[in-house]
């Protein structure tokens, strides 16, 4: 049963931070529940549960991405002990996701298989899917030590081509605004080029100036990648489109969004670089 008590870390102990991983976990099913009489007098309830977990899927996986820049730019290592927590609760979201879609087929496999197969959308998400099921699968210590540390990197390095296809997945399945989609994948594009940028200077943190050049760039990204897609949608220029940007009466734009939470890293990395620098260190006791 030890092994069942998530809220403990390795040595037995109560762990804060576990238990607030575990709530954070815990919180989408709750908010499924709170929502429930709002949710079974919806045209479509399963469709909608559907839709939860994909999103929540999609926002747990963000959430497992960010524990290795946070932990850097936190000066908080500790955050790394709940990241397998946060992948395998991932995973589950997502097993939710298919077991809801199979439900709304009435269990009908033959169904299912056709229409994962004949979709691409669901071709796409399914592939997701596995690739989470064999990061989960793999995520054992016990599973570490059988394939070896650098094969056992290699295929958990498998997580950035599984965020692709599933934010992929996201973008198809909406049909209308695709606002959240966008700054969801403007989110993503700064986890990844974080990564990225940290292999490209060979150092495991980044200045406080490089999440500043980080932050505006990845904004930029997205306010063209926006432009361009709509652009695309509605056969106008995506000068028109970027016109638009300054225009707050119709709406912030997911780039701008994108930009406060990149400058929000920026001026967490500044204050706990000055914080760190500031705590006295003890003092050698002279030897009598």
């Amino acid at each position: 049963m030890e092994s069942f008590a998530l809220w403990r870390d390795r040595r037995g102990r109560l762990s804060a931070l576990r238990i607030i991983a575990l709530a954070l976990l815990l919180f989408p099913l709750a908010k499924a529940v709170a929502d429930a009489g709002v949710i079974a007098h919806g045209a479509r309830p399963l469709n909608d549960l559907i839709h939860r977990a994909g999103f929540w899927t999609l926002v747990l996986l963000g959430v497992t991405l960010a524990i290795t820049p946070f932990r850097r730019i936190g000066r908080y290592g500790n955050l790394i002990d709940v990241r397998r927590m946060l992948g395998v609760g991932t995973f589950c979201y997502a097993a939710a996701h298919l077991a809801l879609y199979i439900a709304d087929q009435s269990y009908d496999l033959g169904k299912v298989v056709h229409e994962i197969t004949h979709r691409v959308y669901l071709i796409i998400g399914f592939i997701a899917w596995l690739g989470l099921a064999a990061l989960a699968a793999t995520s054992t210590d016990t599973m570490m030590r059988k394939l070896g540390g650098l094969r056992w990197r290699r295929l958990h390095q498998a997580i950035y081509v599984i965020s692709l296809l599933a934010l992929i997945h996201y973008f198809q399945q909406t049909k209308a605004d695709v606002t959240v989609p966008i700054f969801v994948a403007g989110l993503f594009g700064w986890l990844i080029a974080y990564r990225g940028l940290a292999w490209w200077q060979d150092r495991n943190e980044l200045s406080t100036l490089s999440l500043l050049g980080l932050a505006i760039v990845v904004a930029a990204l997205t306010f063209a990648g926006e432009a361009i897609g709509i652009a695309i949608e509605f056969g106008i220029s995506p000068l028109r489109v970027l016109a638009t940007a300054f225009d707050f009466d119709i709406g912030i734009r997911p780039g701008w969004e994108v930009l406060a939470a990149g400058l929000a890293v920026a001026a967490l990395d500044f204050v706990r670089a000055r914080w760190n620098r500031r705590v006295p260190r003890p003092r050698p006791v002279a030897a009598e």
